[in-house]
């Protein structure tokens, strides 16, 4: 990004500052100058009026002018650009005038005519180029006084800066944005640009032209007509877009390139000059949102995608005579991914929006009116056609404690609201530590505390900050995702514990093992359009047919116990994750050894359940309902952790362990989020004795004990602390009933229970469950 002295001085008075001064405080403020030079005309170098200009007698290409040069003095001055006929001010290098180390400027005879001085183009000065041809002077630059030395002339004379710009420093793209910064640094107002236009001779643009949206357009708009019968930039404008290496031949390109550059807003420039308004002709300004990005239409051929790029043959040219003025905002972070995920072709003005462009319009549209109707002549319709996005204004709570730690030093509540008033961020005062802070639209990269901070350490300066040794102050991580952290790394030390190994699976399983086996299957309009393989062409609804594939790999390298468990991602139907435990045991129970003489038993129900109940602690088992291709219809469970159904266990079918190559297997897969350990409160441990009671009963065969576990539950007993079954028995004696067991433990936090507390709880019971269930005390 180049500045200049002069040109920034438009919207700050720095007449003041020292360059120096601009030059530290530009850094210290993170607007970090990569170099800064200032231009100086030689001595007498003056302005001259041309009084007449000839051809040379003896030279075509020759002009032979009479130039004023100061008080009345006349000289001649032959000069061999071909636009001094046509100019009337020029820069006059005069007699005794050095323009380098071995060039002063001396009395000459050209081929034989008397030339006393010499007509200057730019580069001769030390000027940037800025085409062929002397420089042709203009008030642009000042009052034009014969005479007086060019070097006196500080738009002429300028200093010309270089920032690096980081990437989200977009807002600094223009003089205003520096500005804005400089104001805040050097503690100087901004001044007011607030200009109406004088021009009451104008059609109303409303008349003529239409401005519709189709569909969802994430933008702004404001657009402005202009009807052009001459559009010749000034001096000033060609060399201070020479300093910015942005000159080119195309006024039209100019004179965007220039107000662009000011003000920070997108300007484009369309050439409407086929439209015949006289006959009626009407111009419509359509912009439609199509996968993200907005076409703009005019009288329906699509002329710009808005600011990723334009047509080349929509540009308004110096031929043009109807322009279309168009300034845009995009939010930068939209058309970055759009432009990516599609590839588009981008101009040079993608660069400023994806980056982050002036949000206020008007002010664009206002500078473009000030500015054609003070240099240009040239007419304006009246008014404009604006379309504005409804955007929510970002506020962040800052809290004046936090943005000191951060610091690392004191900072005052008001020194801290008075540096954000002055970057333009709006503050809701509080007599609190906390407060709102609205950010600017163009501020665009401002999401948090930190960056917020991260402002008031450029105007304070990071030189002003008192250093201090480093101190880490942690903050409490404690949230869900280090919770669920926790909670797999305590699984998965249980598991190892428990004699499982890890297994590690992809997301990815084959969608016709999953069919067989009669588990949910992923939509097909959601699943994978490209799998990596053919046997990884579904995501995995379950692991457990992962765990059966690994189990089966390691049977092939004759490991007679297997042992494995995965907690992973698995997807239902509509492709939402949850995370799950799954475990595998299939072989022998334990290790050959002296005790089982070598010949261990096989893993069991009993022994696989009593596994998982080391590795998640309680739970109860209750009769399956769920049916898929692995489950045994007689060995199998649902596992009920805080009376909520969470997961599944079971032996797995003979025929899928003939398939896999297995001996008796038995898996289970948990729902993760129930394994997660909950926040407790503590309770009051009784000091008093408890007792134990068992129950026998003779009930239904048909009732499972996970009934009369809810039933007994649901009585409420205070002194009943907890209970489990023991025992059940089954025989022909007993026919279609069945023995049950229980075992009580009573307490009282109050005193030691005596009998009637004790029976007065059993007997509640029995009464409860002979009513419910029938049942008989054996």
């Amino acid at each position: 990004m180049i500045i200049t002295r002069t040109w920034l001085n438009n919207f700050l008075d720095i007449s003041e500052v020292s360059d120096d001064t601009l030059y530290k405080t530009l850094n210290a403020i993170g607007l970090e100058v990569d170099s800064i030079t200032t231009y100086t005309i030689p001595q007498r170098i003056v302005v001259g009026k041309i009084i007449s200009c000839e051809k040379h007698p003896d030279a075509d290409k020759l002009n032979v002018c009479q130039i004023e040069i100061g008080a009345g003095t006349i000289r001649q001055i032959v000069c061999g650009a071909a636009n001094v006929v046509n100019a009337r001010y020029v820069a006059v290098a005069t007699i005794g005038a050095k323009l380098g180390l071995d060039f002063e400027i001396k009395h000459a005879k050209l081929r034989g005519v008397e030339s006393e001085g010499m007509v200057c183009s730019a580069s001769e000065l030390g000027l940037p180029d800025m085409g062929t041809g002397i420089l042709i002077l203009d008030e642009s630059i000042g009052e034009l006084i014969v005479g007086k030395e060019l070097n006196e002339y500080k738009k002429l004379a300028d200093t010309i800066i270089e920032l690096e710009l980081t990437a989200n420093r977009g807002d600094c793209l223009s003089i205003n944005g520096v500005a804005r910064d400089l104001s805040a640094a050097l503690n100087i107002s901004m001044k007011e640009f607030d200009y109406e236009s004088q021009n009451q001779e104008k059609i109303g643009l409303a008349r003529v032209a239409k401005l519709t949206t189709e569909s969802n357009t994430n933008a702004s708009l404001e657009y402005a007509m202009a009807n052009i019968e001459e559009l010749k930039t000034s001096l000033l404008f060609d060399l201070r877009l020479s300093f910015i290496a942005k000159f080119s031949e195309n006024p039209i390109a100019n004179f965007l390139q220039y107000l662009t550059h000011t003000t920070g807003v997108i300007l484009r420039a369309y050439d409407v000059s086929h439209i015949d308004f006289n006959n009626d002709e009407k111009l419509t300004i359509t912009t439609k949102n199509v996968n993200g990005v907005i076409h703009i239409a005019i009288n329906d051929k699509i002329c710009a995608h808005l600011g990723i790029n334009q047509e080349e043959e929509s540009k308004a040219n110096e031929k043009s005579t109807q322009v279309l003025f168009q300034a845009s905002y995009v939010n930068p972070k939209t058309i970055v991914d759009v432009v990516s995920e599609q590839k588009l072709k981008t101009d040079e003005l993608y660069y400023n929006s994806s980056r982050g462009s002036e949000p206020t319009l008007c002010f664009g549209i206002a500078y473009l009116t000030y500015l054609f109707e003070s240099y240009y002549n040239s007419k304006l319709f009246d008014g404009t056609l604006s379309f504005s996005q409804e955007v929510d204004d970002k506020i962040i709570t800052v809290s004046v404690e936090e943005v000191c730690q951060i610091i690392g030093n004191h900072i005052p509540k008001m020194e801290i609201i008075n540096i954000l008033k002055a970057l333009n961020f709006k503050v809701q005062t509080s007599s609190e530590d906390k407060f709102g802070v609205t950010i600017p639209r163009y501020r665009h990269d401002i999401e948090n505390i930190q960056d917020v901070t991260e402002e008031i350490v450029r105007i304070i300066g990071i030189d002003n900050i008192e250093a201090k040794a480093l101190k880490f102050v942690e903050k409490n991580r404690s949230n869900t995702a280090m919770t669920k952290y926790y909670a797999k790394k305590e699984l998965r030390s249980r598991a190892v514990a428990a004699g499982f190994d890890e297994s590690i699976s992809y997301a990815f399983t084959d969608r016709t093992l999953l069919e067989t086996y009669n588990f949910s299957l992923v939509n097909e309009k959601l699943d994978i359009v490209n799998p990596i393989t053919a046997d990884f062409n579904t995501l995995r609804t379950t692991i457990l047919i992962n765990l059966l594939q690994a189990a089966k790999r390691n049977v092939s390298y004759s490991k007679k116990s297997t042992s494995l468990f995965e907690i992973g991602t698995i997807f239902n139907e509509t492709r939402e994750e949850k995370d799950v435990f799954s475990l595998i045991a299939t072989g022998q129970k334990e290790s050959e050894n002296i005790s089982n003489a070598g010949k261990p038993n096989p893993i069991n129900f009993e022994s696989f359940v009593k596994k998982i109940a080391s590795i998640i602690g309680n739970f109860e088992l209750r009769t399956s309902v769920l049916r898929n291709g692995l489950i045994h219809p007689y060995q199998s469970a649902d596992i009920i952790i805080n009376n909520q159904k969470c997961g599944y266990l079971t032996k797995v079918h003979p025929s899928v362990c003939e398939t896999f190559d297995l001996k008796e297997t038995f898996v289970a897969e948990i729902d993760f989020e129930a394994l997660i350990p909950q926040h407790i409160n503590a309770s009051t441990i009784s000091k008093f004795q408890g007792v134990y009671k068992d129950l026998s009963f003779v009930i239904d065969k048909n009732i499972p004990y996970s009934q009369v576990s809810l039933t007994i539950r649901a009585l409420k007993l205070p002194l009943l602390k907890k209970f489990y079954a023991v025992d059940v028995y089954e025989d022909e004696a007993l026919g279609v009933e069945k023995s049950l067991s229980l075992r009580l433990f009573m307490q009282s936090l109050d005193d030691t229970l005596n009998d009637e507390d004790i029976n007065n709880t059993v007997n509640t019971i029995i009464e409860k469950l002979q009513v419910a269930y029938g049942a008989e005390l054996r």
